[in-house]
């Protein structure tokens, strides 16, 4: 850039430069000889002049030349009579010769024709500007000599040289300030894109565009007016538009009206995997404002359907479900195994055998128990595995026999159920076992009768006081020590909103609170709640 825009200074200041120079070189030949032609005609008519022509008067006529010459700066003045011979010269000795010497056409356009002239000839006095005027007698207006006022070129070259010298002086300066302008433009310019060359912005461009559309999440970025500029395949196609649908320079509002971007460049605030519907479609969104020396300029969203993060949930769900299941089994079985070896070795067989007995029972109870009511896997085995963990606890999970949950709506997303449930049953325990210690209890019961799915949760905890009812649902808030607390109650309260239900909270007259959770069964996800 700096070579490019100096370039292109040092061309335009010299096509100035040499314009100028040859423009003023020809206006000042033309000055001068202009100024040659109006000192002759002014002293051809001088009354001296012609008085002194008429009289053929040399000695007056030579006085007279030499003085007007150093008043005009002239070279020479020479007065010659009718026929072109000098009567006045600066040099004496050719008084009486003719002017052909100096000008071949020897004076004849102004002593023939009447008319002044100017040329440029090379005579005794060296190369001469000069101007010639014919002298007229003012009664008669007869020719009777002629004038021949001369400017030495030397002169003239010299003026020509100064002037140029300061044209091209300006001209250099101008080509100086041209190429610091270069530099600073070119500083500014680099400053603006990083330092990077052209060759690497437009690698970096075919980079972008490859990594944009190797991306499997849909991704539009918006500049300050809301107007679409970049986008990838994978958006169109997220969104359910044609594959040729333009997108660039579109406004955002039109493409997708329920979006948050345009608050997203009002408040300069990211947001991070939420839960929105766009174009009748849930999906988790992120958006990211971009700044540009501390002012934002745009906003870029990425976002991808709800339904393959909730494919993944589910496996990982089910994954973590399985590993709580086996640790906890795990754990109480290597405790039985133990107890079970001691009392064989004190020869207690028949308690031994009880044992057993007993402990066979139990799951064989909630294991009938389950596949009777919970048909649905992964509900069943959450709940198997909360089992297993209030037993590692110390406590009990007591599910009411009577329950029965078969009619889940297949719209009704797995993950989210046994999240909100879990949650629900983990706070219980906790809030038993710092109560009651070992032996508490949690209850359980369900139901599927009617429009909606109940949830029922007791615990035998301190309880929730009525003034704390609703902001134990808030984000943050919690009895319970520690700085990563208050986040599952806040988890159930959006999954039950979301999916136009409501969960309560109240006291127990025997102690302890009971959570219960309202699912519809044809609810459909609300696309007002995030």
């Amino acid at each position: 850039m700096i070579l490019a825009l100096g370039l292109v200074g040092a061309l335009q200041t010299g096509l100035i430069g040499g314009f100028a120079g040859y423009y003023l070189s020809e206006s000042l030949y033309e000055e001068i000889g202009q100024r040659a032609l109006m000192v002759a005609k002014t002293v051809a008519g001088m009354p001296a002049v012609i008085d002194g022509v008429q009289r053929r008067d040399s000695d007056r006529l030579m006085a007279l030349s030499r003085h007007l010459a150093a008043t005009n700066e002239a070279l020479f003045i020479v007065i010659g009579d009718d026929r072109g011979i000098r009567l006045a010269h600066p040099d004496p000795d050719r008084i009486g010769h003719s002017m052909a010497d100096d000008d071949a056409d020897e004076g004849r356009i102004a002593l023939v024709e009447g008319r002044g002239y100017v040329d440029v000839a090379r005579g005794s006095l060296g190369l001469s500007m000069r101007g010639k005027a014919p002298i007229f007698v003012p009664a008669s207006g007869e020719i009777i000599g002629i004038v021949s006022v001369g400017y030495s070129l030397d002169q003239v070259q010299g003026t020509i040289q100064r002037y140029n010298l300061v044209l091209w002086t300006v001209v250099g300066l101008m080509l100086l300030a041209s190429v610091i302008a270069a530099m600073v433009i070119a500083g500014r310019f680099k400053r603006a894109i990083f330092g990077l060359e052209p060759e690497q912005i437009a690698r970096l461009f075919q980079e972008r565009d490859a990594t944009l559309q190797s991306v499997r999440e849909g991704i539009i970025a918006i500049n300050r007016d809301g107007i679409i500029t970049t986008f990838n395949r994978t958006a169109v196609e997220t969104l359910g538009l044609a594959p040729d649908t333009p997108l660039a320079g579109r406004p955002i509002n039109e493409i997708l009206p329920e979006n948050n971007l345009m608050a997203t460049l009002t408040s300069g605030e990211p947001a991070f995997d939420q839960e929105v519907w766009l174009r009748g479609r849930q999906m988790i969104v992120n958006r990211l404002p971009v700044r540009q020396n501390g002012e934002i300029t745009g906003v870029v969203a990425s976002f991808r359907l709800r339904d393959e993060l909730d494919q993944v949930s589910r496996q990982l769900t089910r994954i973590q479900q399985y590993a709580d299941t086996l640790r906890s089994q795990t754990h109480e079985y290597s405790n039985k195994l133990h107890t079970i070896a001691g009392l064989i070795q004190i020869g207690a067989n028949d308690q031994a055998l009880a044992l057993i007995g007993s402990e066979v029972s139990d799951h064989q109870a909630l294991i009938q128990l389950l596949l009777d009511s919970v048909p649905d896997p992964v509900l069943a085995g959450c709940l198997l595995g909360k089992y297993n963990r209030a037993r590692e606890m110390g406590l009990r999970l007591e599910i009411d026999p009577d329950s029965q949950m078969a009619d889940l709506p297949a719209v009704l997303p797995r993950d989210q159920l046994v999240s909100a449930l879990g949650n629900l049953i983990d706070n219980a325990l906790e809030a038993t076992r710092l109560e009651q210690g070992a032996g508490g209890r949690v209850s359980l019961s369900m139901t599927d009768l009617g429009h909606d799915l109940i949830f029922e949760v007791e615990d035998q905890g301190p309880g929730v006081a009525p003034e704390a009812s609703q902001r134990i649902f808030e984000r943050g808030v919690s009895s319970k020590p520690g700085d990563d607390r208050g986040i599952g109650l806040h988890l159930v309260k959006r999954f039950v909103e979301r999916w136009g239900g409501s969960v309560t909270v109240e006291a127990r007259q025997e102690g302890g609170s009971r959570f219960t959770l309202y699912l519809p069964k044809q609810a459909r996800p609300d696309p007002e709640v995030p």
